[in-house]
């Protein structure tokens, strides 16, 4: 066994990074009636330049991991990347965090549809039975409340942002894709931060507040979460191949299940729990279908 086959450690690392990522999405939800969407987004995109920027200097990375020859490219990734940033948060404030946490798995299935149109990838029977799986949960999940006359105006927005959210990332990961061919991982890490930050200061004028002194070590968590579960995601593919590591992809809702039941109070609804499997199968079909085309590669 190599350095760097150990599959252990590595899916260690990656149920850690659902842990992590779990983490910010309690400390966004936490500040989310308080504190501005704009200065949410600039604290955990300051705050998790700290782990990302020492992770890179460690691997000897930065700064001279940072040049590129694709500066448009890594623009418009982070750009993509970005608005998700904005969008996922804005869910947060109206939904439950399990709720957002399950329509992000449709970012994988929504990837797989769009390399068809962006990259004239072929059509499958896989891709299509994943989108199908994928969004008939959500229509599960958002259907009782299209359908109820008093339904909250404030929460169907909210799957609106979810769903736009899971569908920007799928075009940001897309980007990443094509730069991962040329450019290192902590470059395009790191300018989506950067682009994130930029974004969030763009929103200053629509009026930031002076938080409290909870309040502000809430957001400094997010953003240290962020950055140390994006270090443990990549070390998680490090030491252990994408097809090891499928099958605990879909451990990472247990925990934003567990916060909304025991933190945030929130019951789980019938139709969460009848799209919980539709949305994980869609995922998992969108996952099979890219370690299958993945495998020929591994151990190179």
């Amino acid at each position: 066994m190599t350095d760097t086959d150990r599959p252990r450690l590595g899916i260690g690392l990656r149920i850690l990074s659902g842990v992590l990522f779990a983490g910010m999405v309690i400390c966004v939800k936490a500040v989310s009636e308080d504190v501005p969407l704009g200065e949410i987004v600039f604290f955990r995109s300051a705050f998790a330049l700290i782990p990302l920027i020492v992770f890179l200097w460690l691997r000897s990375e930065f700064p001279q991991g940072l040049a590129t020859r694709r500066p448009i490219g890594h623009l418009v990734r982070a750009g993509f990347g970005a608005l998700a940033l904005f969008a996922s948060f804005a869910a947060i404030v109206r939904l439950g965090v399990a709720e957002v946490t399950l329509i992000a798995q449709l970012s994988p299935i929504l990837m797989a549809i769009a390399a068809v149109v962006l990259l004239g990838e072929r059509l499958t029977v896989w891709r299509i039975s994943g989108l199908a799986f994928g969004f008939a949960g959500v229509i599960v999940m958002v259907w009782p409340e299209l359908g109820h006359s008093g339904a909250s105006g404030a929460r169907l927005i909210g799957f609106g942002f979810a769903i736009l959210s899971a569908a920007l990332a799928a075009i940001a990961l897309i980007m990443v894709r094509s730069l991962n061919r040329t450019e290192s991982p902590g470059a395009i890490a790191l300018y989506f931060v950067l682009a994130s930050m930029i974004g969030a200061l763009l929103t200053v004028p629509s009026g930031w507040i002076m938080p409290s002194s909870w309040t502000v070590f809430l957001l400094i968590g997010s953003g240290l979460f962020g950055g140390f579960a994006h270090i443990a995601m990549t070390l998680a593919f490090r030491y252990a191949e994408a097809t090891r590591l499928a099958p605990f992809e879909y451990i990472a809702i247990i925990w934003p299940i567990l916060a909304d039941l025991l933190i945030f109070r929130l019951s789980l609804s019938t139709s969460f729990l009848f799209a919980l499997p539709l949305v994980l199968l869609g995922a998992a079909i969108a996952a099979a279908e890219k370690n299958k085309s993945l495998a020929p590669k591994t151990g190179q």
